[in-house]
């Protein structure tokens, strides 16, 4: 007689990838890229930490429709650069994205070798846009070479810290758009002593107490603050 195996309690929910993908509608082809894109990475998290694991039943929702949501606040943007990828977020979701998009690509920069390894294998199996950067990002950012429309990132750092390392990218016109979460208030507080910006919050579409902090122009307060900021 067959043994029924109960499912995974870290694997994700089909109601989850449902209640994502109801969020931020996207194309067949680009769900299908999603699918092999969260396949790949439920195989390598078992060798590699690539999120958290309590995370995963819940991983659409948690993290894919909260990458998703991004390409409403930039609805033009073609060249993205995602600080820190990680695991993907919201890197690799916005390559899978904008796939169909032509000239399209997303610069993914993570130090990790390990990750930035699992990046790479992604963008083959999903076929989408990307430049995996395996270097720090100070070393990187301004080593990219043409236009960068949006810059990203996702559960990296502080961010004074961040608006440090996409000042170089706002300069040439790039658009920041950075996920955060219930704390943003402190966090926009500290970052208002070492930079002048005007920031735009947008409330997370999905769920919790994350924010969106929007940013078209950052500059200098205090050149000497800044650079101990940059080293805290």
């Amino acid at each position: 007689m067959a043994i029924r195996t109960k499912p995974s309690a870290a694997a994700p929910h089909a109601s989850d990838r449902a209640a994502a993908l109801a969020l931020t509608a996207v194309s067949r082809e680009t769900e299908q890229r999603l699918d092999r894109y969260i396949g790949l990475l439920l195989e390598w998290q078992a060798k590699t930490n690539l999120v958290a694991t309590s995370t995963l039943p819940h991983l659409w929702t948690r993290h894919v429709s909260d990458s998703l949501q991004l390409l409403a606040l930039a609805p033009g943007a073609k060249i993205w650069a995602d600080l820190g990828s990680g695991g993907g977020f919201p890197g690799l979701v916005l390559a899978c994205a904008l796939a169909e998009t032509p000239g399209a690509t997303v610069h993914l920069i993570e130090r990790n070798s390990k990750k930035a390894a699992f990046l790479r294998e992604a963008l083959r199996v999903t076929a989408s846009p990307g430049i995996v950067h395996p270097a720090e990002i100070g070393d990187t950012v301004e080593r990219i070479t043409g236009p960068v429309d949006c810059v990203t990132a996702r559960a990296l750092a502080p961010l004074h810290q961040l608006v440090g390392f996409a000042e170089p990218l706002v300069g040439r016109g790039a658009k920041a758009l950075f996920l955060k979460g219930q704390d943003v208030e402190a966090e926009l507080t500290e970052a208002t002593k070492y930079w002048n910006i005007q920031p735009k919050l947008h409330s997370s579409r999905s769920g919790g107490q994350g924010w969106i902090v929007e940013l078209d122009h950052i500059e200098r307060r205090n050149p000497s603050a800044t650079a101990q900021s940059d080293r805290a």
